[in-house]
């Protein structure tokens, strides 16, 4: 049994083909998300990725998303929402991938008046799936506990799904384990590069205000994860990107900061927070980005291109209106379809500035 862990393992390390592959992100798909992960689902298999990567945030818990709220056959209480959200969000948002993998993060909103324990009994098979399962048990053979947090090695990349979705996050036994991965992937030659993805950005960011700079110890365990990679970086020269929810937009380069410029240096990044959820405005550190670095009021996702070196080119692919699928616009309606993409907006203004700069510590309250 165990020689063949091992040589599933294997297979899944290598490379789908020895040329480019693909695969897709995207995260924060409540709100309207019944309505666009449809079509975002139909635009990755269409794309042939090899999987799909939500970064969190599936329904909205904290009160009750539009798209539910309008298909509901009677009025809904709150005790009828909790029930109906996650199974929804399966039904309706996951369901339609099929055939393609779907990897699930953990986001703020899926401990809303829930807890982590009560988030893997309902995804367990998804955090319990076969790249996900070889890949702990070949960490360790002894771990047999199912976590949000996890990683799947793929085509010679090491794709990290981290948890940072409360207040009490990265704790010391995240920080750990993600610090014996990265000492095994800088002496793994298998291992081209690591991508890490997570719902709410590590900080000082471009998008801080938003962000884990939201919390002492976000702020605080974030910034060690950041330097930590960027000693990976700098002692493997492996490639290292990291992904974001969170913020309803699309954002790239989003360590390009004072604050990193100042501190030991730059990763590349990219919030992607464009699957459905109310959009907000761009903070103040993007005015004057060009459309293809920053963007808000779209939805889509990222299609991300691996190279044979590792490289990764993230393409952003935009949702139109028209790409919703027919039975979708039937189910819902065209008044509720018309509102997600012409209203399903926040138009509250943003303030990174600060804690982006050099000398600033920190953003506002989380929401």
């Amino acid at each position: 049994m165990r020689r063949l862990t091992l040589a599933l393992l294997v297979l899944l390390s290598l490379p789908l083909s020895a040329e480019t592959w693909q695969f897709a992100v995207a995260g924060d798909s409540r709100n309207c998300g019944d309505v666009v992960m449809p079509a975002i689902a139909e635009a990755v298999r269409g794309s042939k990725a090899a999987f799909y990567w939500h970064l969190g945030d599936f329904r909205a818990l904290s009160d009750f998303d539009q798209d539910m709220q309008h298909a509901a056959k009677k009025p809904m209480t709150i005790l009828s929402y909790a029930a109906a959200a996650w199974p929804d969000f399966l039904r309706n948002q996951i369901a339609p991938f099929a055939p393609t993998p779907v990897y699930l993060g953990i986001g703020n909103h899926e401990l809303v008046q829930k807890t982590r324990g009560d988030y893997v009994a309902q995804f367990a098979d998804w955090l319990t799936q076969p790249a996900i399962q070889t890949q702990r048990l070949s960490d360790d053979p002894n771990d047999h506990m199912v976590r949000p947090y996890f990683h799947w090695v793929q085509g010679g990349v090491d794709f990290v799904s981290l948890d940072n979705a409360s207040t009490d996050m990265f704790d010391e036994a995240q920080m750990a384990w993600l610090n014996r991965l990265l000492d095994r992937d800088a002496t793994n030659p298998a291992i081209k590069t690591v991508v890490l993805g997570m719902h709410a950005a590590l900080p000082h960011s471009l998008g801080c205000d938003h962000s884990m700079n939201e919390w002492a110890q976000g702020e605080s365990s974030g910034t060690r994860v950041y330097r930590r990679l960027l000693d990976f970086r700098g002692a493997s020269k492996k490639k290292v990107y990291l992904l974001a929810s969170h913020s309803h937009f699309l954002m790239r380069d989003i360590f390009d900061s004072e604050y990193w410029r100042s501190h030991g240096g730059v990763l590349p990044g990219i919030i992607i927070g464009t699957a459905g959820a109310v959009r907000y405005r761009l903070p103040d550190t993007a005015l004057g980005f060009p459309a293809e670095r920053a963007r808000t009021d779209v939805y889509g996702f990222l299609l991300a291109s691996v190279r044979d070196d590792g490289s990764i080119d993230f393409d952003f692919r935009k949702i139109e209106r028209a790409a919703v699928p027919a039975n979708v616009e039937e189910r819902h309606g065209k008044e509720l379809v018309d509102w997600c993409f012409n209203a399903n907006s926040d138009l509250s203004p943003r303030s990174s500035a600060p804690c982006a700069a050099a000398d600033a510590p920190c953003g506002p309250t989380r929401r």
